[in-house]
This record gives C-alpha cells, structure tokens and sequence, in this order.
C-alpha cells in the first residue's frame, strides 16, 4: 500500500506518542505484551519514592523545568550569563536557541566510561551533565558558527564544517576515554545544517540558524503554544534523523514498530517517541519565557522515552521482564522488547504524576508533567541505579548510535 504524507503528519506529534503509548500499557495491563508484565500496586511505593526526591531536590517544591539548562547549570555554576553579557534580548534569544538544539543533538547517552574535565574548573563530569557543558564550550569557542566574529552562533555553514576530530577533542576523547555514539553525533550536526539550509521559512538563510526559529515563531506574538514548537521541530528536523522508517517520503525519525498497535492505514504497528524532539522542544520554553513570550500548552506534550525514566519503574518493579535473560545483552533500539519499555515508560509518567503531586500537597494545582520529570523521575532513576548496580548503569542497556537516547 502506498503510503500518503498525511499518513506521517499523523504520527509527528505528541498527541500520537501519548495515544500509542497508553494503548501498549492497557495491553500490558490484560497481559498481552511479550516481554513486560505490569505490577500497578508498586505504582504507589514509586510515587512515595519520586515524592521524596522531589523534596530532597527542591525542599521549596519550586521544581524547574527538565530541559538542557538544568545541565549546564552543574555543580551549581552559573555558565551562561556571563556568556550572554552584553546582548540585547532577541539576540539573547537566538543564541539560546542556537545553543540548545545543537547540545540537545549532542546528548544522546555517553556511555558508562565517558568523563569530561572542565577546563580551568578542575571539576569532572559525566554522562548529561557532562555532555551538557562540553557542548557548551564547543558552542562558545565559536566551532559551530561560519563567521569567526560571530562566535557564539551555530548556523549551517559551521556545522557542515564540524569534523569527528573537533567533537572528539572537544570532548576530550581517546582510548581511554570512549564516547558512545561519537560518528552519529557528527552526522546529526551536519544533517542539521543540511535541514537549516532547506528550511528558510523557519531557519532564515542570512545565514541559516537554528535561532531564527525564535523569530519564526514568536514574531507578532504574545504567546505561543508549545505543541506548535514541537509540530516546527519535528517538521523542520525531521529529516536530520538517520533513516529508518519513512511514509509518503517524510523521515519519520523517533518511530518504531511493535505489533500491539493495531491500524487499518499505513501507520499500522507504529509507535512514535520523539524523545529527542521533545526533550528539545522543553529545553526551549525558557528562551522565550526570558524574552517575554508566554508559552502555553506545556501538557499536551509527553514525558521522555528514555532510561532513566524506564529504568526507574523497573528497579522499582512497577515493571517486570517475563524472561530476566532477555536483557542480559545490549539490545537494539529498535527490538521490540526496547519499545515496549519506552512505551510503558511514557505512559507510566503519566500515571505517576497526579500520585506525586498528591504527596506533596499539589494536586489541587499541579505542577506541568516536565517538572516531575526533573524534580523526580530522571534524577530518581539514576540515584536507584546507582544503588542498584557499579557504575550506575539502567538495568536494561540499549545500543546507542548517538541518535536516540
């Protein structure tokens, strides 16, 4: 059957993510999924669980949002105002558009080995934050820009120029220091670029940059509903993503097939994420909020498909393997067992949420879902894991190619 445009449209969107994720987790619920059994009674020790790093996170309960400045906030450093000194408030902008979407493309896990040394700091980091703030000097030493008096942008000219060597040093890889996913990294860099250049309506072409989206989207407006931002990331990015499933020849990016989503049309058997789209999407909102654009609609979007998030309802055990020796290996990402587990994961959250703010007092006037995510889910994954097992690793792994995760 050939497949139509409209039939990709239909799956670029959280709406998608958040109606193909519940309907695995109500199949889980009557024990028809192949690898995952749910235990829903342990759904409340998690929620006391999450609770508990909320306020040991943030004692004020004033959560922030789980976005990429959180990361380049590490160690408590304030890295980005002095960077910003001197600009004026749209340009202030575009730079942080600039500098989110090219870290957000550089975060996909960095695997268990992978350490960061900031220089002049002394300190070290790793994994996310790590990530976070080695992207960020790359940004700041002017390698992502074309024009070197313009340092602090990243347009299509400098991007397409990024080689493996300039990643690598900038995030101080070697032998003894490995990076998951170091060629996949590059290669999204230079698929941005290629996506900046195709889409002038939403990038510009003087030159082409990831911050003109800001003025795309905002220009003539007061507010600006997030849903809208992810339907221009996820249209305007879309075909940064390496190939892997494509309709009506649209690159449907973070889209993956499992048997339980059952459809008539073209889009039968898929289940859509977005988790890096999102998760840039969220990382977003503060650079408009900062330039007095009022962002609604932060629900509509879905938490983040990740192993974190995952892998805290399976240490918890909310979720179960039916075969324990099915994860005994590194799984692909697109193996079914792995999609059912994001799956369950983003619908999970959406579970726990109401019982978090319940425990914490806030059900009357719940907090948006990304700050769960960030006072809680994320941070809570990795403090279990890192109970759980050396090196604080998810207890499913998941073969990153730097695209995904």
């Amino acid at each position: 059957m050939r497949a139509d445009p409209a039939a990709a449209s239909m799956l670029l969107g959280a709406e998608a993510v958040r109606e193909r994720c519940h309907e695995l987790l109500a199949a889980c619920e009557r024990g028809d999924l192949a690898h995952f059994v749910l235990d829903a009674e342990k759904l409340a020790d998690a929620a006391d669980y999450v609770a508990g790093e909320v306020r040991r996170n943030h004692p004020s309960l004033a959560v922030p949002f789980h976005s990429r400045w959180r990361h380049f906030e590490a160690g408590g450093i304030d890295r980005i105002t002095p960077l910003l000194e001197g600009i004026d408030g749209h340009e202030r902008a575009r730079i942080r558009f600039d500098l989110a979407v090219t870290s957000v493309l550089l975060d996909a896990g960095a695997g268990s080995a992978w350490r960061w040394r900031e220089p002049g700091a002394g300190s070290e980091l790793a994994r996310s934050e790590g990530l976070g703030v080695a992207s960020l000097h790359l940004f700041a030493s002017g390698a992502l820009s074309s024009d070197p008096g313009q340092p602090l942008r990243a347009d299509a000219g400098g991007l397409m120029r990024v080689t493996a060597e300039t990643v690598s040093r900038a995030f101080q890889v070697d032998a003894g220091n490995p990076l998951a996913g170091l060629d996949g990294r590059v290669a999204l860099l230079h698929a941005l670029g290629d996506a900046l250049r195709a889409n002038p309506a939403l990038f510009g072409n003087a030159p082409a940059r990831p911050g003109n989206l800001f003025d795309s989207l905002t220009t003539g407006r007061t507010s600006v509903a997030l849903p809208d931002v992810l339907h221009a990331v996820l249209h305007g990015l879309g075909a940064i993503w390496p190939g892997r499933i494509a309709l009506g020849g649209i690159n449907l990016g973070d889209v993956w097939r499992h048997p339980a989503v059952v459809r008539d049309g073209a889009t039968h058997g898929l289940v859509p994420f977005h988790k890096l789209s999102q998760w840039l999407t969220y990382s977003l909102v503060e650079p408009m909020a900062a330039a007095g654009v009022e962002v609604t609609g932060i629900d509509a979007l879905t938490g983040l498909a990740e192993y974190r998030n995952g892998g805290l309802f399976v240490d918890l055990g909310v979720l179960a393997l039916r075969d324990p020796g099915a994860a005994a290996s590194p799984l692909a990402v697109d193996s079914e067992l792995v999609v059912e587990w994001r799956a369950l994961t983003v619908a999970l959250l959406d579970r726990l949420a109401p019982l978090v703010w319940e425990r914490l007092g806030l059900a009357a006037d719940p907090p948006p879902l990304v700050k769960m995510l960030e006072g809680g889910t994320w941070s809570a994954g990795r403090r279990i894991a890192a109970e759980r097992r050396p090196g604080g690793g998810p207890p499913i792994e998941v073969v990153s190619d730097g695209t995904v995760f």
